[in-house]
């Protein structure tokens, strides 16, 4: 990949664009440094977007640093919040870590990663050490992040711990002596910080700063987040990806093509002139679909997955194939019905679906979350529109 579609395509900010042009014009290997807290247990798309910068520097012979939060995750970056973060435990980030490596690969190479997590520099440090880092960073430098300033104009709490959340990012460019550090447009100032004490520290490398657009989820108003249940999981199944992809807004078709995929540039301007000129946007819907679901799984589950969406919603059948749950009791309430044989997540998530008139049985609308359903005979239960499952009871 050249130099010129590594800080163009899908970049926001380049900080200092003429510096990072030179370094890449005379072939250095750069060391780019993307971190990530486990303040949940899954990826998504929205994370890929910043995931597939970090690979296009990797393919271009550079060295991908996967930094993991594990330490600053116990915090949890307040950017954006508009009020103090619930503190994780150390079990709580574990679990989360568990399987962070696993999905990111599905757009890393993760062989020739360089994975570290910042509880090897934090976990050492002294109060003398802390006193040291904060030291290098004024009360009023840090209260010029826009959602600082914002609530402290309000007279919102900020805790102390917050504040000191940018300087510890920081700290890990220091630590990592990163060349350039990449990630969202929310993460701007966090970066910034990280030049600025890289300099404090008396580092010669100096980071640039990539940052990369925000990813709007489902609905096209939130940024995708699981919290909003408005998001594409790296490791849900080729049918939830593409069935999700097709409720996209028609106006996030291009965006989503040029932040999560792969294809050239020369493309997507093909696919913005063909919705120009008229082009059904379902159509372009489908190659994105397809496009999404060959690269977190293959081509013949690209194909799989059309071939169902079609029939479900083109002709408005059911799949061809409905797996069959059975459950030893035979009286349910829906919610706990939803969360039991998995078509929710939990039972928050489907009172959501109830009560937005998500959920069908046998064809019919449930409207209440305090229906009791009777499954002593075979039910056909729909959640939301692409997940279908049998229900029997075989109490005896």
């Amino acid at each position: 990949m050249n130099s010129d579609e590594l800080l163009n395509r899908g970049v926001v900010d380049v900080i200092v664009r003429k510096d990072l042009e030179a370094k890449l014009a005379k072939g250095k290997k750069l060391r780019v440094k993307l971190g990530i807290d486990p303040t949940g247990s899954d990826l998504h798309i929205g994370h890929s977007v910043v995931l597939r910068k970090l690979r296009q520097f990797q393919d271009a012979g550079h060295t991908a640093i996967l930094l993991i939060g594990d330490y600053t995750a116990k915090i949890g970056d307040p950017t954006g919040k508009s009020e103090t973060r619930v503190m994780l435990s150390e079990k709580e980030i574990k679990e989360n870590m568990k399987h962070y490596v696993e999905q990111a690969s599905k757009v890393l190479d993760i062989d020739k990663i360089e994975l570290r997590h910042n509880s090897e520099w934090f976990e050492k440090m002294s109060m003398a050490d802390i006193i040291e880092l904060t030291a290098k960073k004024t009360v009023n430098q840090m209260l010029q992040r826009e959602d600082f300033k914002n609530r402290f104009k309000k007279d919102e709490d900020i805790s102390t711990v917050e504040l000191l959340y940018p300087m510890m990012q920081g700290y890990d460019s220091v630590m990592l002596e990163s060349d350039i550090e990449i990630g969202g447009t929310d993460q701007l100032f966090n970066m910034l910080v990280g030049r600025d004490l890289q300099k404090k520290f008396g580092k010669e490398i100096i980071q640039g700063v990539i940052t990369v657009p925000i990813l709007e989820g489902l609905d096209g108003i939130e940024k995708m987040s699981k919290s909003y249940d408005n998001y594409i999981g790296l490791t849900e199944s080729g049918k939830e990806i593409f069935g999700k992809t097709m409720s996209l807004p028609d106006e996030l078709i291009t965006k989503y093509f040029e932040l999560a995929t792969t294809i050239s540039l020369e493309e997507i301007e093909e696919i913005k002139k063909a919705l120009k000129e008229g082009e059904n946007p379902r159509n372009l819907k489908v190659r994105l679909a397809k496009e999404i679901v060959t690269l977190y799984h293959d081509t013949s589950a690209a194909d799989q997955a059309e071939k169902e969406f079609t029939e479900i919603f083109k002709n408005k059948g059911l799949p061809d194939k409905i797996d069959l749950v059975k459950l030893k009791e035979s009286k349910w309430n829906i919610v706990d019905l939803l969360a039991e044989t998995g078509l929710t997540t939990s039972k928050s998530e489907a009172r959501r679906l109830v009560e937005g008139g998500g959920v069908k049985l046998d064809g019919e609308k449930i409207s209440s979350i305090e229906e009791t359903i009777d499954i002593s005979k075979e039910k056909l239960l729909q959640a939301g529109k692409r997940k279908f499952l049998k229900v029997l009871s075989d109490a005896k």
